[in-house]
């Protein structure tokens, strides 16, 4: 299945726990991934800890400029000003977004309402010119980022409004073992399932564990 997928992956905010369990795993199946970071020198110690000769780091712009597929998996609050900068970088390109807008106080995870929507649809709002998908929102990177687990059994749940690019994105989610990609619906479906993060993290706290989603089809 990577032979399908077009190369290299850049994520932007890579050095974060959910960037760096999926540049681990995509590097892991033989991709070229490129981590990007404000800083590129935190980047790139970040890429040298895991080893891996495909596995590179530097800026956030060069990292779009020279990407195939992008991800995003920047914090929320620097979401808009983030793809904003990028902008020009990705026009032309597959952007994923797999950032969740979630608000914490002392009853745990809630949903934000973003003005657009959902952060897929303010990220395609920002990139007129770029192929927006959502996908990756409930993968735990605890999960991805522990080299022990073998087979992730998990659906990557995939939003968007080209089915070339989706079915791109889905070849991309079947790279991570045990992971099935699901076509999930058009972008403007995707503030629920941004929104459904804040659950299993709930999940996540009561029972001491790492969940994630399985469609029965």
């Amino acid at each position: 299945m990577a032979s399908s997928v077009a190369t290299p992956i850049g994520i932007i905010g890579g050095t974060g726990d959910q960037g760096r369990g999926l540049a681990f795993r995509f590097a892991t199946a033989g991709l070229e991934v490129l981590i990007g970071s404000r800083d590129a020198d935190r980047a790139n110690k970040v890429a040298e800890e895991f080893g891996l000769p495909n596995l590179r780091g530097t800026d956030n712009a060069s990292v779009a400029t020279a990407c195939a597929i992008a991800i995003v998996a920047v914090p929320w609050s620097g979401h808009e000003a983030t793809i904003t900068e990028l902008a020009s970088f990705l026009g032309g390109k597959i952007v994923i977004d797999c950032v969740n807008p979630l608000g914490f106080d002392d009853k745990g995870a809630f949903a934000l309402s973003v003005a657009e929507g959902s952060a897929c649809q303010q990220a395609q709002k920002l990139l007129p010119e770029s192929i927006v998908i959502g996908a990756f929102h409930s993968v735990s990177s605890m999960s991805l980022l522990d080299p022990s687990i073998t087979d992730l059994a998990i659906d990557v749940l995939i939003l968007g409004d080209d089915r070339a690019a989706t079915d791109q994105v889905a070849a991309l989610a079947e790279c991570l073992p045990g992971a099935r990609g699901i076509y999930a619906g058009r972008l403007r479906n995707a503030g629920q399932i941004e929104a459904l993060t804040a659950n299993l993290i709930s999940i996540n706290r009561r029972y001491k564990a790492h969940s994630s989603l399985r469609i029965t089809l």
